[in-house]
C-alpha cells in the first residue's frame, strides 16, 4: 500500500454511507469494490452521537464533547436521535434525564426544544446536523471530495422521524441519496460480504431503538419480507434501568436528583454495562458516594421486560412474513446492545439457534450503507444487487366516527402506491376534509397524525354523488405524499406529508442559508472549542501527574512544566487556535521524560507481586497511560 495519495482536485465526488446512531455514528465509503469504515486521526471509527454547546456559541462533537457531559450535563445532548421527529409533550420527552426543555412559542411547530449554553434554544434536528457536519468533515478528510449520502435510520421510524433526519441532512449540507432502514443496510453488507442465498432475520438492538426485519436473500435479491419493531427502545434503556437502581442503592429520591447527578449515574450504569459483558459483578461508583455492586445476575432481571419488548415485534414481524422461526436460515445480530449476554441468550433461546456475528455489529450497518450508496451513485460495478425494502407501519385517513381506513397497508414494499375512493356524507356537501394517519390501530385517536388538508371548491351534490379519489405515494425514503381527486369536476391538490413535528421549509431554509453565511467562521469556532477541551484535558491529567508522581521530577522540572502549563491555560482563554495548539506541543516537550518515568513506575507497581501472564496487559495499561498524557 502506497504512504501516500496524490489528490486529484479533479477527482469525482465520492459516495457515503453513514449510520447515524444513538450513541455512536460511522461513515464508510466503497474502496476498491469493497466498503471500510471511515476512522479519525486516532484511528477510531465510531463517534460518539454527543454535541457539546458552549456559552460562546462553539459546538464540539463526539469524544471531546463526551467527556465532558459530567460537568455540563444540559449543554451536552446524548443520544439526540430518541427525541427525532417527536413532540414537545411526548413521554419521553420526560423520562430521566438531565435537559431543560423549552415550549414552543405560539405559531412554532411542536417540537422537542432543548436550551443550552448562552440561551441558545436548538431542536433535534439541529444536533443532529452537528453529528452529520462532523462525519462529512471526517469522510472529506480521508477522500476530500464527498458526493451523496445514504443515511440509515431504524426500519420503525415513521415519517416525522424519516422527514427530521432528512431535514438534519439538509442543514449539514449533504445530498441525501436515500434513506436506507438499518437492518436493510446490515442484510446487504452481510448478503454480499458471505454470498449466502437464504431467509434471514436481522435483529437489530441499538442504543435508542430497536428494529426486526425478516429478509429474503436470493442471489442479489434482497427483498424484505415484514419488518417491526420499537422506536423507543434499546441500550439506552438498558443504562436507565441500572441508573434508576444506582439511584435507589444510594437513597435519592427524585427531589434530590440534580441534572450533573443524573448524569453521572447514568454514565456510571453504561460503564457498568460494557463491564458486565465481560465481568460477573462490578462496582459503580458515583464520584462523592458509596460504591454500589452490580451484579451480572441483576442486570439480566432488569432488562428482561426490555428483551421481551423485542419478542413481541419479532414474533409479529414472523407471523406478517408467513414463517415460522424454524424456518429460517439464520439470524444476523446488528447494534452495539447485543453485545450483552443476556441479549444474545434471548435471541437464542427465540429463534431457537444461535445468531451469527460474523460482522462487528457496530460497523455493519454503515458498510451496507456504503454499499448502497455506490450503487446509487452509479459508482459500483455490480449490476446484479436489487433491494426491495418495506414501509414500516400502515398509512391511511380518517373516515366517519374517528374509524381509520388503511389504504397502504405495513410491509408494503417501497417505492410504493395506492388508491381508494371515497363520497359526501351530507347534502350539498362542498370540500373534503383529509385527516392522514400512520399505525396499526383502528381509531384515529391511537395512531399518528401526519397531515389535515382540504380540498375545497366541489359543487354542492345529493350526498353520496361526489367521488373523491385519494392516491398514496410513498418514495425510495418511505416519505409520503398524498393526491387527492374530485373525479366528477376534476379538482385536484397534491400534498407532500410534512409531519407536525418536524420543521417547516422556511426553518430549514433559514439555517441553511445562515450555515452558508457563517461557514469558515463556524469551522474556525470548532476548531478553537476542540482544541480547548483539548486544553482543559491535558491541564488536568498533567497536574494530576504533578501532584501523585511528583517524587519522579528532576531538578528544574516542575518550574518548566508548570511554566508550560500556565502558558496553555492563557491561551486557552483566548480566541487563536494555532496558539493553542503550539502550546499543547510545548507541554509534551516539557513532560516527556516525566511520563516516560511514570510509565516504567506503573509497569512496576503492575507486576509487583503478580503472576507473569498479567504482565503483558499491565504493559499496555501503562502504555495506555502514557498515550492519554501524549494526547
Amino acid at each position: 500500500m502506497a504512504l501516500f495519495e496524490i489528490f486529484d482536485p479533479k477527482a469525482p465526488p465520492r459516495p457515503i454511507g453513514i449510520d447515524l446512531g444513538t450513541t455512536n455514528s460511522l461513515v464508510a465509503y466503497v474502496h476498491n469494490e469493497r466498503p471500510v469504515v471511515i476512522s479519525d486521526c486516532d484511528q477510531e471509527s465510531l463517534v460518539p452521537s454527543v454535541v457539546q454547546y458552549e456559552a460562546s456559541g462553539e459546538v464540539v462533537v463526539g469524544r471531546r464533547a463526551a467527556a465532558f457531559a459530567a460537568e455540563h450535563p444540559r449543554d451536552t445532548i446524548v443520544s439526540v436521535k430518541r427525541f427525532m421527529g417527536r413532540g414537545a409533550d411526548d413521554p419521553e420527552t420526560r423520562r430521566l434525564g438531565p435537559y431543560e426543555f423549552v415550549a414552543a412559542a405560539p405559531g412554532e411547530s411542536n417540537t422537542v426544544r432543548f436550551r443550552v449554553a448562552g440561551g441558545r434554544v436548538l431542536t433535534p434536528v439541529e444536533v443532529s446536523a452537528d453529528i452529520l457536519r462532523a462525519l462529512k468533515a471526517q469522510a472529506e478528510d480521508e477522500l476530500r471530495n464527498v458526493g451523496g449520502a445514504v443515511i440509515t435510520v431504524p426500519a420503525y421510524f415513521d415519517d416525522s422521524q424519516r422527514q427530521a433526519t432528512k431535514d438534519a441532512a439538509r442543514l449539514a449540507g449533504l445530498e441525501v441519496l436515500r434513506l436506507l432502514n438499518e437492518p436493510t443496510a446490515a442484510a446487504l453488507a452481510y448478503g454480499l460480504e458471505k454470498k449466502t442465498n437464504g431467509t434471514f432475520a436481522v435483529y437489530d438492538l441499538g442504543g435508542g431503538t430497536f428494529d426486526v426485519t425478516i429478509l429474503l436473500l436470493d442471489n442479489g435479491v434482497f427483498q424484505v419480507r415484514s419488518t417491526g419493531g420499537d422506536s423507543q427502545l434499546g441500550g439506552d434503556d438498558m443504562d436507565r434501568a441500572i441508573a434508576h437502581d444506582l439511584l435507589a442503592a444510594l437513597g435519592f429520591e427524585a427531589a434530590r436528583q440534580t441534572p450533573e447527578l443524573v448524569r453521572l449515574v447514568l454514565d456510571e450504569a453504561r460503564k457498568a454495562k460494557h463491564a458486565l459483558t465481560e465481568q460477573d459483578a462490578v462496582e459503580a461508583v458515583v464520584p462523592g458516594h458509596t460504591g454500589v455492586r452490580v451484579t451480572r445476575a441483576r442486570f439480566d432481571e432488569l432488562v428482561r421486560p426490555l428483551l421481551e419488548r423485542t419478542g413481541v415485534a419479532c414474533r409479529r414481524a414472523l407471523k406478517d412474513a408467513g414463517l415460522k422461526a424454524e424456518q429460517l436460515d439464520g439470524v444476523i445480530l446488528v447494534g452495539g446492545a447485543t453485545r450483552v449476554p443476556s441479549v444474545r441468550r434471548y435471541v437464542s433461546e427465540l429463534f431457537k439457534r444461535e445468531p451469527l456475528t460474523d460482522i462487528d455489529p457496530d460497523q455493519v450497518v454503515a458498510l451496507g450503507a456504503a454499499v448502497q450508496a455506490d450503487l446509487l451513485a452509479g459508482e459500483g460495478r455490480r449490476d446484479d444487487v436489487l433491494l426491495l425494502d418495506v414501509i414500516p407501519l400502515s398509512l391511511g385517513i380518517e373516515v366517519g366516527g374517528g374509524v381509520v381506513d388503511k389504504i397502504l397497508p405495513r410491509n408494503s414494499t417501497i417505492p410504493s402506491a395506492a388508491r381508494a375512493t371515497y363520497t359526501t356524507q351530507e347534502d350539498k356537501q362542498t370540500g373534503f376534509e383529509i385527516h392522514v394517519l400512520q399505525g396499526e390501530r383502528e381509531m384515529v385517536s391511537d395512531n399518528r397524525s401526519l397531515a389535515r388538508f382540504t380540498l375545497k371548491g366541489i359543487p354542492p351534490m345529493p350526498v353520496g354523488m361526489a367521488r373523491l379519489e385519494l392516491t398514496f405515494n410513498v418514495d425510495a425514503d418511505g416519505l409520503l405524499s398524498v393526491h387527492a381527486k374530485e373525479a366528477t369536476t376534476g379538482i385536484e391538490q397534491t400534498v407532500s406529508v410534512k409531519p407536525s413535528y418536524g420543521l417547516d421549509d422556511a426553518s430549514v431554509e433559514q439555517m441553511l442559508i445562515d450555515a452558508l453565511d457563517h461557514g469558515e467562521e463556524d469551522l474556525e469556532n470548532r476548531r478553537l472549542a476542540e482544541n480547548r477541551v483539548d486544553a482543559r484535558r491535558i491541564l488536568k491529567a498533567t497536574r494530576q501527574g504533578l501532584a501523585t508522581d511528583g517524587d519522579l521530577l528532576q531538578a528544574g522540572e516542575r518550574a518548566r512544566i508548570e511554566q508550560a502549563c500556565d502558558a496553555l491555560e492563557a491561551a486557552a482563554a483566548g480566541t487563536s487556535a494555532t496558539l493553542i495548539h503550539s502550546r499543547f506541543e510545548a507541554v509534551d516537550d516539557a513532560t516527556k521524560a516525566f511520563a516516560g518515568r511514570r510509565m516504567n513506575r506503573a509497569i512496576a507497581r503492575a507486576i509487583e507481586g503478580r503472576p507473569v501472564d498479567a504482565l503483558e496487559k499491565s504493559v499496555e495499561h501503562a502504555k495506555g497511560i502514557e498515550e492519554a498524557h501524549a494526547r
